[in-house]
């Protein structure tokens, strides 16, 4: 037993060791990201813009027979949009603004932000050998297992060949500060569950919760980018000049519209999970304390959590509250999932506070 005790501290020592130097190198990925967007030139992020802007599509025709000869017609382009009064407006070129000296930091910052998460996954696995649990059973424990998803989630889509390097920057500052609060002010020592965690359905519902929020994150940010890209693109419409920094960083990001379909695509693919999250919370409610709903505080932000991304997705589908007015309810949503995981644990009492802090 005293072996046992003493591998279990050593596995503990390990994690924080673990954690700690996934930081350091999420330190240097940062950096590496910054380098990306100084070192992606201005000038050339310019012009390939203009040129993008201004080519004229290739015009794609149609014959058709006529007594006596063959006349040809236009065919008229066919331009998608994901929310009302999109413009068609490409693509920036991302953060390396299409030089060879930003794309090569670039893959730097994505090839450290790869060792960090593989540091920092091995350091959750080390908690949960510690305590021989799931490694989510207080705040400090959420925190880095919540880090580690949405890393992981980020880059899932690279590894699926999408262009979402833009998010890079903002993950892994949020990372940092996400992982700094943990280990200053969340971090507890490794220990047993309370009676009412220590069930399977920790590994269902608590889980899900942490998926569920990782990509919640990813469409959040894409949302914000969005509403400066569009305000960007509604300034340009208007013949307005937009500063130098607005043209440096926001020309390189993805159109409005593009922005805007992602955000919508990841938060609608996870809703149902996040609907799957509060089932399986009040069935574990029923099991740990006899009754499956009770208004406790977690259960009403999550539901309000709940109500507030499916009033993002109404609004998608209904004319008038597409674009910025959708983004805003995004926007508000998550403000409530974080509230649900910072506000509710930290300064509100009530059956769910297992913040161990």
């Amino acid at each position: 037993m005293i072996l046992a005790a003493t591998t279990n501290e050593g596995l503990a020592q390990m994690s924080d060791l673990l954690v700690y130097s996934s930081m350091a190198v999420y330190t240097l990925a940062f950096f590496a990201h910054i380098a990306e967007w100084v070192f992606g030139s201005r000038s050339k992020v310019g012009r390939t813009a203009a040129a993008l802007t201004q080519q004229a599509p290739a015009a794609v025709t149609v014959q058709v027979k006529q007594a006596g000869g063959t006349a040809v017609l236009d065919r008229p382009k066919v331009v998608t949009r994901s929310a009302s009064g999109a413009r068609d407006v490409p693509d920036g070129p991302g953060a390396a603004g299409g030089t060879v000296k930003g794309d090569l930091y670039g893959r730097i910052a994505v090839s450290l932000t790869v060792l960090a998460f593989v540091i920092e996954a091995a350091g959750v696995v080390s908690r949960a050998l510690s305590v021989q649990r799931a490694p989510w059973g207080n705040m400090y424990e959420f925190s880095t297992t919540f880090s580690t998803v949405a890393v992981g989630a980020y880059l899932g889509f690279l590894l699926a060949k999408k262009n979402v390097r833009w998010i890079g920057l903002p993950l892994v500052t949020t990372v940092l500060l996400d992982l700094g609060m943990a280990v200053t002010w969340l971090k507890t020592p490794s220990d047993q569950l309370v009676p009412a965690l220590d069930s399977y359905w920790l590994w269902i519902h608590v889980s899900t919760a942490i998926f569920c929020g990782a990509v919640f994150y990813l469409g959040a940010v894409a949302t914000l980018l969005y509403l400066f890209r569009d305000s960007y693109e509604n300034k340009l419409a208007t013949g307005g000049n937009p500063g130098s920094f607005a043209r440096s960083v926001l020309e390189r990001l993805p159109s409005a519209a593009s922005l805007d379909k992602f955000s919508y695509r990841v938060n609608a693919a996870v809703f149902p999970l996040w609907t799957f999250t509060i089932i399986a919370g009040a069935i574990w409610a029923g099991d740990a304390w006899g009754r499956y709903w009770g208004w406790d505080a977690k259960e009403v932000w999550s539901f309000i959590t709940w109500v507030g991304y499916a009033a993002y997705l109404h609004a998608r589908a209904t004319a008038g509250w597409k674009g910025r007015k959708a983004a805003y309810i995004a926007l508000i949503a998550f403000g409530c999932f974080l509230f649900n995981y910072y506000g509710v644990n930290i300064f509100v009492s009530s059956k769910h506070s297992y913040a161990g802090v």
